[in-house]
């Protein structure tokens, strides 16, 4: 499987479960587009460091050959795949009450022993 193959389904598992699965439809939410931009604005940069040094390296059969910011255009893709499916599986779990203590706000029980 090529890196291409690899990202694209990748992207695709994650819109379904957005859709479909999880009924989170963060794609049909304006919040999520207007946002976008910054991860891939981070996502460049990192991306642009990382493979403009030669810190890691892609086989030139396994992508398109295609490069933004010296970085394979897959990057993108499966980088995409990766911030939604995060996004829904925190608006699942937290629409089903699953946290971790402490809950958001309350801070630490180190914490909470300096303010008194």
């Amino acid at each position: 499987m090529t890196y291409t193959s690899a990202a694209l389904t990748g992207a695709l598992i994650a819109v379904l479960l957005d859709l479909f699965v999880f009924r989170v439809r963060l794609l049909g939410r304006a919040v999520f587009w207007a946002t976008y931009p910054i991860i891939i604005t981070f996502q460049l940069l990192s991306n642009g460091i990382l493979t403009g040094r030669d810190i890691v390296m892609y086989a030139p059969d396994a992508i398109l050959g295609w490069r933004i910011a010296y970085a394979p255009v897959e990057d993108l893709v499966f980088g995409f795949a990766l911030v939604l499916l995060t996004l829904d599986l925190w608006v699942w779990w937290g629409r089903r009450g699953i946290q971790r203590e402490p809950r958001a706000g309350e801070g630490s029980a180190l914490l909470r022993r300096f303010r008194k």
